[in-house]
């Protein structure tokens, strides 16, 4: 059965952050593929999309996030799903338009989660682009994670809160073993990432616009964020799919 609006939030336990590389001019054709044959068919296994993306700066990019309630329910639904009847069908298609699909992390709850969706999931191709943009910052921290996640959420989320950029979920990496190996994750390094929505790009403009003139930002939270972590924190600005959850 598919995930309804009420148990959204326990498919965050595990989530996967995935991000492809496609065939330069494909991207639409996998985005047209995936929203026809990949939504509800991972749903009945017992998975959740989160949401599906496109990077307006990267026309070669692609990026998803699935969850499920536990690693055990993990590895039943992507078992039940690679090894079922859709992916048999319409799986070598979708390689087809694919150059990498190994850029991928997994993530548990380190904060707040997704809010439950406002509306319900649009139809197959009945769906309209939407104008808004989702951001996902990953961040490589020098210490252990739960001391950036604390200081991110004491001093940083507030500062971005103010400038009308409310961190919507926060998630760290998933430590447990893959189960999956058929679907690699990059096992070797610890992330903390955090989700922020903007209803339209101009608000992400606005949001930019505030942080810049926010000289405690600048001079201090920003500084000390940066000297906390390996190396630049890599920011990702996504537009949402017509039937993503997350628009």
């Amino acid at each position: 059965m598919c995930p309804t609006m009420n148990d959204f939030a326990e498919h965050q336990a595990v989530l996967e952050l995935r991000r492809y590389t496609v065939v330069p001019g494909r991207r639409d054709e996998l985005v047209t593929l995936f929203e026809r044959e990949f939504v509800e068919s991972q749903e009945n296994t017992g998975a959740h999309l989160f949401g599906q993306f496109r990077e307006p700066a990267e026309p070669g990019r692609f990026v998803w996030v699935r969850g499920f309630e536990s690693m055990a329910a993990r590895l039943k639904a992507l078992t039940a799903f690679y090894y079922g009847p859709v992916w048999k069908q319409h799986g070598p298609a979708a390689n087809d338009t694919m150059v990498d699909a190994s850029d991928v992390v997994l993530l548990k709850p380190s904060g707040p989660g997704f809010p439950a969706p406002a509306a319900a999931r649009p139809p197959a191709g009945e769906g309209r682009r939407p104008s808004s943009r989702v951001i996902v910052t990953v961040c490589h921290p020098t210490g252990p994670v739960a001391e950036f996640a604390e200081y991110f959420h004491r001093v940083a989320s507030p500062l971005l809160t103010s400038a009308q950029g409310h961190p919507l979920a926060c998630f760290e990496t998933e430590r447990a073993e893959n189960t999956f190996p058929r679907l690699p994750v990059r096992e070797d390094e610890t992330v903390f990432v955090w989700f922020t929505f903007f209803a339209t790009a101009g608000q992400l403009t606005a949001h930019e616009r505030a942080l810049a003139e926010s000289a405690h930002w600048r001079d201090e939270v920003q500084p000390e964020l940066t000297a906390r972590l390996k190396q630049p924190w890599q920011r990702l600005v996504l537009e949402p799919t017509p039937r993503s959850h997350l628009r």
